[in-house]
């Protein structure tokens, strides 16, 4: 059974990619202040994103697109305080990823701003010639598939993806594309766990996962969520960890333990 203890090391891209080879899950969190990445940290939590999701959770909107570029940055740099060995992400926020150089200025910036080691896209096929953009320019990318929450509205709302074969085919086709382009992380959000299972075996990259099942290479949750302070009905993908524990600190020892010993996620936080 795994233990969380202090990092010996700085995690970077390569780490997580070992930690893939080797078949040892990581686990990520979403962190907006300084207080909270240095709990992350010494909980052991490999990844920490600044995700655009603190419009919803900390600034209150209904959805991320209110988010802006500079809100992000903020953020990640009083989070980046908070970290000296676990790595850092950062999203790129609705409107900020309009074409490939609007995107390389944009990430370019954001890191050098930040503090970050890796920004975040949402987007399928539309962003490939973006993923090559910033990959030669030697801007580490994590791709995001399946639910995107900035295309909230074209999707119709916030639901599953890839359940139809259609669907999961051109999925998969799409995270192989991505990879070549020079993506070094993939995100899948609210996809089946069998057709997640199957692009974490296809990809030689990393995949983290947030509702999509247990066989990613790493999980994230929002940080609210996994605190169950979430205003609203928590997502059925994810768990309340503070309910059997004594403090905050305690409750992401626990989430990164259940992450790394394989007990979360189960088949009830999974979609079929």
């Amino acid at each position: 059974m795994y233990t969380p203890k202090p990092l010996e090391k700085k995690i970077t891209l390569p780490t997580l990619s070992q930690l893939k080879q080797q078949g040892e899950k990581f686990a990520c969190l979403t962190a907006y202040d300084y207080s909270f990445a240095r709990l992350m940290e010494k909980a052991a939590v490999e990844v920490v994103l600044v995700g655009d999701s603190l419009g919803m959770v900390i600034q209150g909107h209904d959805t991320t697109l209110p988010v802006t570029l500079q809100e992000i940055e903020y953020h990640a740099r009083a989070v980046a305080r908070g970290l000296d060995k676990t790595l850092l992400m950062a999203d790129m926020p609705f409107g900020s990823l309009n074409s490939p150089q609007q995107a390389l200025d944009n990430a370019s910036q954001l890191i050098k701003g930040s503090g970050a080691q890796v920004v975040k896209l949402e987007g399928g096929i539309n962003q490939i010639r973006t993923v090559e953009t910033l990959a030669k320019y030697n801007i580490p990318v994590c791709a995001h598939l399946g639910l995107q929450p900035q295309s909230v509205h074209k999707m119709g709302g916030y639901k599953v993806q890839g359940r139809e074969h259609d669907r999961a085919i051109e999925m998969k086709d799409t995270a192989q594309q991505i990879e070549q382009a020079g993506a070094d992380l993939l995100l899948l959000e609210c996809v089946p766990a069998s057709l997640a299972a199957e692009i974490t075996e296809l990809l030689q990259i990393p995949v983290i996962g947030i509702g999509a099942g247990a066989a990613c290479d790493g999980q994230i949750l929002v940080m609210q969520d996994m605190l169950g302070i979430t205003h609203g009905r928590l997502p059925s993908f994810s768990r309340n960890f503070m309910e059997q524990a004594d403090s905050i600190e305690s409750a992401i020892s626990s989430y990164v333990s259940a992450v790394k010993n394989g007990h979360f996620p189960d088949a009830s936080h999974s979609f079929s």
